[in-house]
């Protein structure tokens, strides 16, 4: 007979066990050591990753993923633990306890003065300072407890929801993000992305510019691009240090640039082999080079620009056996070299350009913009609570401020409006 009451106390019991036992695993997700210590360690893995000349695998890692996925638990976790109490707090203010960190003063009341209307004439002066007030117990264990700006808390709590947006932009990124790197010489174009069935989004090198101090850093590196859809020209920008473009929803920047020269080759009876612009981005001999195979006459043929201020490079020729010739030729010059006759055109430039196109960075852009705003408020619009007690024929005040706020003044201004109240009786 009392076995559905057994099995229904039974199921209480494991509820409230449950109930308990989520209790303090939220509490203990949230505990800001918990959430220190989880950031130093996201921390130490980017630099880590920054510090390695190929150390962007490691942010791709399941075990990185799963940090950022428990460094945003933490963030929700602290939130959900402090926001309630937060809220309890600003809509019903509670009494402070005396401690180091509290101001305190003292103001007379005169003794002709009952106690009560006297108390009340502190509300009055408390509620016209700008703060919330919650009257506690009668006569002399009456406890007034007041709160301004007590909404700031909720601008520090949101820190941990910015953190969390800002660690789930990061994924986001990692998880779906795509960065494609690709060079090109003046007039030629590439896909802004891998290619895929139905997508067209390119960019065209219109031309490149670059102005030089005296003491040889660049004063100017203006790219002109032209952006392409569909074979088709959408729009022409020209991309500068610190200012990228972007294109359905592609982040686009000029990252490196080089010299290139523009090359033709031909058998001495004439035939043609080569006729290109070459980028010089293969080291050759310390100077900036590139090599080109010649399969029809069997050669390799290199080119390095030696001499950077007079224009002047080297060309050489080599097969299978090894070197075969070399000549030094200026720009705009013909050298013979070996079996081949080759002739050097105008000095002009590659770009390499990166493309990276990123899901994640409105998330982490929002994030880091919630994160300042939130500081800010909490920092230029700090909580104050006070505490009004009658003792020994004065009202004794507490107050205290945020940990970076210096609350002297506002105690001074309080005490002054509520003497001015006691006068008034």
């Amino acid at each position: 007979m009392d076995r559905p009451g057994t099995l229904s106390a039974l199921a209480g019991a494991r509820l409230d066990r449950l109930t308990r036992f989520s209790e303090r695993a939220l509490q203990l997700a949230g505990d800001p050591r918990l959430g220190i210590a989880l950031l130093l360690a996201t921390g130490i893995a980017n630099a880590a990753a920054a510090a390695a000349p190929r150390g962007g695998w490691l942010l791709a890692t399941p075990a990185y993923l799963i940090l950022l996925g428990a460094v945003t638990i933490s963030g929700l976790a602290a939130l959900a633990v402090r926001a309630p109490t937060a809220w309890r707090e600003w809509r019903h203010p509670a009494p402070l306890t005396d401690s180091r960190e509290a101001l305190r003063a003292s103001v007379a009341v005169p003794t002709r003065a009952p106690l009560s209307p006297a108390m009340g004439r502190a509300v009055v002066a408390l509620r016209e300072a700008g703060y919330r007030v919650a009257v506690r117990g009668t006569r002399e264990t009456t406890v007034v407890a007041g709160v301004r700006r007590g909404w700031s808390q909720f601008a520090g709590l949101t820190a941990h929801l910015a953190i969390v947006l800002v660690v789930a932009g990061a994924g986001i990124g990692l998880a779906f993000g795509h960065e494609t790197t690709f060079s090109l010489l003046n007039g030629e174009q590439a896909l802004l992305d891998q290619p895929s069935p139905g997508f067209t989004d390119a960019l065209r090198l219109d031309g490149f510019d670059a102005a030089f101090d005296a003491g040889g850093r660049p004063s100017r590196l203006d790219t002109r691009v032209t952006f392409l859809r569909e074979g088709s020209s959408v729009r022409s920008e020209t991309l500068q240090v610190n200012r990228p473009g972007a294109f359905d929803g592609y982040l686009v920047h000029a990252w490196t640039y080089g010299p290139a020269v523009q090359v033709r080759a031909t058998t001495l009876a004439g035939r043609p082999l080569l006729d290109a612009a070459l980028p010089l981005n293969t080291p050759i001999g310390g100077a900036n080079g590139a090599f080109v195979e010649l399969p029809s006459v069997g050669l390799t043929l290199g080119v390095a620009l030696e001499d950077a201020g007079t224009n002047t490079l080297r060309i050489t020729a080599a097969d299978a056996s090894g070197l075969l010739d070399s000549a030094r030729v200026v720009a705009g010059g013909t050298a013979r070299v070996g079996p081949v006759d080759v002739s050097v055109g105008e000095l002009t430039a590659y770009v390499t350009f990166l493309s990276r196109r990123d899901p994640g960075m409105a998330v982490l852009f929002l994030g880091a913009g919630l994160l300042v705003t939130s500081l800010a408020a909490a920092l230029w619009f700090p909580r104050r609570r006070v505490t009004l007690r009658w003792a020994d024929g004065s009202l004794r005040l507490l107050l205290r401020g945020g940990r970076l706020d210096d609350a002297r003044p506002e105690l001074d201004r309080l005490r002054g409006r509520i003497a001015t109240a006691m006068d008034a009786a």
